[in-house]
């Protein structure tokens, strides 16, 4: 008990800078895998800023999941495709994994994280390129579109997002699950396209998952989160 009074002590007497960064690790290594994806789309992002569009072209169909990979390289494909990001920016993805992902990995655990990740990201590609691959046959698409580019980490990302539907305390749980299945769906009305299928396919992947997540501690009551919030506020008056 001393011991842990020492160290407490001895981090109180740090500058304020080498507190915010032990407080910065801890929380980083509480959910190691997210932040190593994180660190490794850094990477990529910087790599595909640098290069001339037509090497960027030629980097990310190498790691495209499209029919023709699938059929030749699908392994290959299916790992690389998930170090790119495809549409937005590098910021807004660290902000959705936070949300997302750190909460997901701290409460299923690093290996349940992650194969409810891969569950939504392989389950996802293959159901998506079906729907295209059955529209190139029925002559809906054009047959060059076996070459589509098609990858990125969001089928991983909704997954994980729909199986956080299980930490939520009911009846919370189901207003989420609605708001999450209705913004997907809403995709797949409004874009009508494989990559929208791909999102709704892989939320429901992730409502599937649901066999992994029991018996997992914890639980999140946004009700009793936001009370525990407004209490906290400097501005509000004790009464």
């Amino acid at each position: 008990m001393s011991g842990s009074t020492t160290r407490a002590g001895e981090l109180h007497r740090r500058p304020w800078w080498a507190r915010l960064a032990h407080a910065a690790w801890a929380y980083v290594r509480r959910a190691p895998g997210t932040y190593v994806w994180l660190a490794i789309l850094l990477v990529t992002t910087q790599v595909i800023r640098h290069v001339d569009p037509l090497t960027a072209d030629r980097i990310l169909e190498r790691r495209s999941t499209n029919l023709h990979h699938l059929q030749t390289s699908p392994v290959r494909v299916l790992i690389t495709s998930a170090l790119w990001i495809a549409g937005g920016g590098w910021p807004s993805y660290f902000l959705l994994y936070n949300v997302f992902h750190v909460p997901a990995e701290r409460w299923l655990g690093t290996l349940r994280w992650i194969s409810v990740a891969a569950a939504a990201h392989v389950g996802a590609t293959y159901l998506s390129e079906g729907v295209l691959g059955w529209a190139i046959h029925r002559g809906l698409a054009p047959p060059r579109a076996v070459y589509t580019l098609d990858y990125g980490v969001s089928y991983a990302l909704a997954g994980v997002v729909a199986v956080l539907t299980y930490l939520i305390v009911r009846p919370w749980r189901y207003l989420y699950a609605a708001g999450v299945l209705g913004f997907y769906a809403l995709g797949v009305v409004q874009s009508r396209d494989y990559t929208s299928v791909g999102h709704f396919s892989a939320v429901l992947i992730g409502l599937a998952c649901y066999p992994i997540t029991r018996g997992r501690p914890g639980s999140f009551d946004p009700v009793a989160t936001g009370r525990l919030l407004l209490r906290r506020l400097p501005w509000r008056s004790p009464g």
